[in-house]
């Protein structure tokens, strides 16, 4: 895999961009950001897709922690 040029990698930045936008505003609805997801995946690198995919999830999840809390599951059961 050769490394994408300052246009393509502006391109995959674009298309993340647009379908972190949609899925915001649809409430992580995939279905209705289905094409911005195909162009996310065609303009980036496979590699990238997963990256960006697991960064989205951990930024959702720390967001979640800094506004709800953190609460240990119960440990009612120990080894």
């Amino acid at each position: 895999m050769t490394a994408p040029n300052s246009a393509q990698r502006r391109a995959c930045w674009s298309a993340r961009d647009d379908l972190w936008k949609c899925l915001d505003e649809t409430q992580d609805s995939a279905a209705q950001c289905e094409k911005l997801r195909k162009d996310f995946e065609a303009n980036c690198p496979a590699q990238w897709v997963k990256y960006f995919v697991k960064r989205r999830d951990f930024l959702k999840y720390k967001e979640k922690i800094q506004s709800e809390g953190y609460e240990p599951p119960d440990q009612s059961s120990k080894l």
